[in-house]
C-alpha cells in the first residue's frame, strides 16, 4: 500500500474547517433551540373560564386591544353566558366584534348542495370537537364537521383574516354574512353588503341601543377574497347575505377590515395593516406582538401550571378594552346631540398621537391596572388617559365606561379619577395638569358624573351627590326615587370619599390649597356610614336613621355588588382611621383575619351572578375575590402592621382563587376586561398599591411572590432603569413569609418601596421563611 503524506499545514487547515463546520452546526442548533424555546405567549391558555364566559371574556384571533376580536360563537344571546362557551359543541358563526356593548359582523363558511340551498340562511350551524381545535393568542383553528371545513382565523389590529380549507375541493362553497340579529348584548340591524368587483365587497350595519348604551352606532367593513364570487344573494326574511364562490382548488382566504366611521376608512385600515395574503405571517406577527408584551415580566420557579396561569392572567390584563379609531385617526364621536366623525391629533409624520378606545369602567382599577399598566406598560396607560381626555373634549365629561363613542355611565362614582391621577403621579402625564385637574374636579361636583348612578342616561339623581354634599353621606334608599342602577348609598358614600381623597392629592400637587382642604374633608365622609354599635359600615336613610334589621352579610342591601362585611374595608386612603373607629389596629386585624378564615371555607369567592342565583347563600361570604369591592383586603394587613398576614392570605387567595387552569373555573365571578387578571398578576409577583398609587411618589407594598425570580422589564422611554428583579430566596409552599428584605443590597425595614426608587431599576431580594418576622412591620 502506498503511503500518502499530507503536509502538516494541510492537516491543520482541514481540522480548522471541520471545527468551523461543527461550530456552525452548533450555532444553528442553538439558534433553532432559541427560536423553538417556549415563550410566554406559548404558555397562555385562552380557554380559561370559558364555561362561564361573558361576551367579551374570550379572545383568540385578536391583537392587544384590537378593534377586531375574531372568534367563534357557540352562544349568541345575552351579555353573560354568550360568545365562545367551551361546553357547547355547536358553532353558530365567527364574529369580528366582541367588546363592551359592542358586537357584530358574523360570518360562516358553508358547503351548498341541492338540499340546503333554500334553508341555509336559517339552518347553517355546525358541530365541532375540541380535538380538532387549536387556540392561541392571535390564532384559532377549528373544523366545521357539518361541512368538512378547516377554519383558521387570525388578525391585525383592525383586520380579520380567514383561511378556509375544504375537504371536498369540488364542493360548491359559500360564505354567509349574518349582519342582522342578536349577538351577545346587542342586536345588529340594517345590514348591507355591496359587491364592488369579483373579489371585493363593502358593507355596514347598525348596532342597536341597549339599556347600558343609549345610542345606536354604525359599523362599516371592507372585504377582499382570493377567490372570485359567483353570486351574491340577499335573504328577504333575515336581511342576511349568501356569497357563493367560484370553484377553486386552493384554500379560500378572506380579509375583513372594520371601521366605526366609514367604508372608505375600513379599506384604509386594510391597506395599511394587511396588504398581502400571507396568512401564516400574520399569525407569526401576532404571536410576536403578544410575546413582546408578555415578556415584559419574566418568571422562573413554581410549577409549569403556575407559569401558564400567570401568563394567561397577564394576557387578560392586555385586552377586553377595544380600539375604535382608524389608522388615520378618525373615530366615532357619539357624545353630542348628533353623531360626528372626530379626528385624533397627528404627529409631524401624520400618525395619530394615540388610539381612541371603547372601555368598560375603571371601577376597581385603582387596585389592578393602575399599578400593572403604570409600572410595566406605561405607554398603554398614557394612551388610555389621552383617550379619556378626548371624550371630555368632545362631550364635556371624562367618562367611566364609554362604548360606541358615547357615555354609558356604567357603575358608579368618578372611577376614572384614580386612573388619571395615578398616571400623573407616575410621571406619565405631564402637560396641562391644571386643565386636567379642572376636568377631573367637574366630575366630583354638581353637573359631573358622580351625580349619575349606573346607566342613568337622562337624569342626575341616582348618584345621590346632592345628599352627599349636604349631609356627608348618600342615603339608602335615595328618596327621590329609582334612577339607573347601583344606588346603594353606603357604598356610594365610601367610594366618593376615596375618590375625593384622590382628587385632593392632585390639588395638593398643583398648589390648590383650598381645594385640597375641601376634598380632604370630604374624604372623611366614610365615617358617617360607620356604625360603632354593629362594628360595620351600615346604610342610613335620608333622616339619618340606621337601616333597620341590618344584616352585614346580605348582598346589595346598601352596598353595590357586595355586602356590608366586604364593603366595610373600602377605605384604602385611611385604614388607620378605620381601625380607630373599630377600637384599635389590633381589633381591626382580628376582625379582618376572622373574615378571611370564614371566607376560606368558601374559596374566597361568591361565584358568578348565575352562581349566586342558584346558590343565594354564596353571596353571604365575608370576603369576595370574585369581584372588585374587596379585592384589596389581603394587603390591608400591611397597613395595620401585620405584613405576615398579608403574606399568608395573599398566597392563599393566589392559589385558591387564581390557581386553576381549565374551562370551568378561573375568575369565579367577573373578569371585567383585565381587572381580575391584573389583580392575579400583582398577587403573584407580590406588588400592590393600596391607595391606587395616587399620592406623590407613589408607594408600592410587598407581598409574597409565588415565583423564585421575577424580572420586570421597564420601558426606558418612560423610566430611567432597565429592569426590576425580584428574587425570593428559599421560596416554597411552606416558606411564604418574608424574613428579610433588601433593595440593591440595602435592608428595608418595612415592606414598602416608592416609585422613584423602583423605576431606577435594581434587585429586590426577599429571604423567605416558614415563620413570620415580627420585626418587619
Amino acid at each position: 500500500m502506498k503511503t500518502i503524506r499530507v503536509p502538516l499545514y494541510t492537516i491543520s487547515w482541514m481540522l480548522l474547517i471541520v471545527g468551523a463546520l461543527h461550530c456552525c452546526k452548533q450555532i444553528e442548533k442553538n439558534r433553532k433551540e432559541v427560536v423553538n424555546a417556549i415563550q410566554p405567549v406559548d404558555l397562555v391558555y385562552p380557554q380559561l373560564d370559558t364555561e362561564n364566559s361573558r361576551w367579551f371574556l374570550f379572545s383568540s384571533a385578536a391583537r392587544p386591544f384590537g378593534m377586531v376580536n375574531l372568534s367563534p360563537d357557540t352562544q349568541l344571546k345575552g351579555t353573560w353566558g354568550s360568545g365562545y362557551r367551551y361546553e357547547i359543541d355547536t358553532i353558530k358563526g365567527f364574529s369580528h366584534v366582541h367588546g363592551w356593548q359592542l358586537s357584530g359582523l358574523s360570518v360562516m363558511p358553508v358547503v351548498l348542495d341541492g338540499e340546503n340551498q333554500a334553508t341555509v340562511f336559517t339552518d347553517f350551524y355546525s358541530k365541532f370537537s375540541h380535538e380538532d381545535e387549536e387556540v392561541s393568542p392571535g390564532y384559532h383553528r377549528v373544523k366545521l364537521q357539518r361541512y368538512g371545513i378547516k377554519t383558521e382565523l387570525t388578525s391585525t389590529k383592525r383586520v380579520g383574516m380567514h383561511r378556509y380549507t375544504f375537504e371536498n375541493d369540488k364542493a360548491e362553497k359559500a360564505i354567509l354574512f349574518n349582519l342582522n340579529g342578536q349577538l351577545g348584548p346587542c342586536e345588529t340591524l340594517k345590514g348591507q353588503l355591496t359587491q364592488i368587483s369579483a373579489t371585493e365587497f363593502s358593507g355596514e350595519f347598525v348596532v342597536a341601543p341597549t339599556s347600558r348604551k343609549p345610542k345606536p352606532h354604525s359599523v362599516f367593513f371592507h372585504v377582499v377574497l382570493n377567490t372570485a364570487a359567483k353570486s351574491l344573494l340577499k335573504h328577504q326574511e333575515t336581511g342576511n347575505y349568501k356569497l357563493a364562490l367560484k370553484e377553486s382548488q386552493q384554500p379560500v382566504l378572506m380579509k375583513v377590515a372594520i371601521s366605526y366611521t366609514s367604508t372608505a376608512n375600513a379599506k384604509r385600515n386594510m391597506d395599511a395593516e394587511l396588504s398581502h395574503w400571507n396568512f401564516d405571517q400574520i399569525v407569526q406577527d401576532s404571536k410576536e406582538e403578544w410575546n413582546e408584551l408578555l415578556s415584559r415580566i419574566k418568571v422562573q420557579g413554581a410549577t409549569k401550571k403556575a407559569q401558564r396561569r400567570f401568563y394567561t392572567d397577564l394576557w387578560h390584563a392586555l385586552q377586553g378594552r377595544r380600539t375604535i379609531s382608524d389608522v388615520n385617526g378618525a373615530y366615532p364621536d357619539n357624545t353630542g346631540a348628533a353623531f360626528r366623525i372626530g379626528q385624533l391629533p397627528l404627529d409631524p409624520y401624520g400618525i395619530p398621537e394615540f388610539n381612541h378606545y371603547n372601555s368598560d369602567s375603571f371601577w376597581g382599577a385603582q387596585w389592578t391596572i393602575n399599578t400593572l399598566w403604570g409600572l410595566v406598560y406605561p405607554e398603554i396607560k398614557e394612551e388610555f388617559v389621552q383617550s379619556l381626555l378626548q371624550y371630555e373634549k368632545d362631550g364635556g365629561l371624562i367618562p367611566r365606561g364609554p362604548s360606541g363613542g358615547n357615555y354609558t355611565y356604567v357603575m358608579t362614582g368618578a372611577s376614572s379619577t384614580p386612573f388619571i391621577v395615578s398616571a400623573i403621579q407616575q410621571g406619565l402625564i405631564t402637560k396641562d395638569l391644571d386643565s386636567v385637574y379642572q376636568k377631573l374636579k367637574k366630575n366630583h361636583m354638581p353637573g359631573g358624573i358622580m351625580e349619575k348612578a349606573g346607566y342613568e342616561h337622562t337624569t342626575t339623581i341616582g348618584g345621590g351627590l346632592k345628599h352627599y354634599l349636604d349631609k356627608g353621606y348618600v342615603p339608602y334608599p335615595i328618596p327621590e326615587g329609582k334612577f339607573g342602577g347601583h344606588q346603594d348609598g353606603a357604598s356610594l358614600t365610601m367610594e366618593y370619599a376615596y375618590q375625593d381623597f384622590v382628587l385632593a392629592q392632585l390639588a395638593k400637587k398643583l398648589g390648590e390649597v383650598q381645594d385640597f382642604n375641601y376634598f380632604s374633608e370630604r374624604a372623611l365622609n366614610y365615617k358617617n356610614v360607620y356604625d360603632e354599635v354593629s362594628g360595620w359600615m351600615r346604610p342610613k336613610d335620608v333622616r339619618g336613621q340606621w337601616h333597620p334589621h341590618f344584616d352585614p352579610y346580605k348582598y346589595e342591601s346598601g352596598f353595590n355588588e357586595s355586602n356590608g362585611a366586604q364593603a366595610t374595608w373600602f377605605v384604602p386612603h385611611d385604614l388607620i382611621g378605620l381601625a380607630q373607629l373599630m377600637g384599635s389596629t389590633e381589633q381591626a386585624v382580628e376582625k379582618l383575619n376572622t373574615q378571611f378564615k370564614a371566607a376560606q371555607k368558601q374559596g374566597f369567592t361568591a361565584g358568578s351572578s348565575h352562581d349566586r342565583e342558584m346558590h343565594p347563600e354564596w353571596s353571604r361570604i365575608p370576603i369576595n375575590y370574585g369581584n372588585q369591592p374587596s379585592m384589596q383586603t389581603a394587603f390591608i394587613f400591611n397597613r395595620l402592621g401585620r405584613p405576615d398576614l398579608t403574606q399568608y392570605w395573599s398566597r392563599q387567595v393566589s392559589e385558591i382563587v387564581f390557581g386553576g387552569l381549565n374551562p370551568s373555573t378561573g375568575y369565579n365571578g367577573d373578569e371585567d376586561q383585565g381587572l381580575m387578571g391584573s389583580l392575579a398578576v400583582l398577587l403573584k409577583i407580590g406588588v400592590f398599591q393600596m391607595d391606587g398609587g395616587v399620592q406623590e411618589n407613589p408607594e408600592y407594598e410587598i407581598g409574597s411572590p409565588i415565583f423564585d425570580s421575577i424580572t420586570i422589564m421597564l420601558n426606558t422611554n418612560y423610566y430611567p432603569g432597565e429592569k426590576v428583579q425580584i428574587i425570593s430566596h428559599g421560596n416554597s409552599s411552606e416558606n411564604i413569609y418574608v424574613d428579610r428584605l433588601l433593595w440593591n443590597d440595602t435592608p428595608l425595614e418595612a415592606p414598602f418601596i416608592n416609585h422613584e426608587k423602583l423605576i431606577e431599576g435594581g434587585v429586590l431580594e426577599l429571604y423567605m421563611s416558614s415563620e413570620k418576622n415580627s420585626k418587619l412591620e
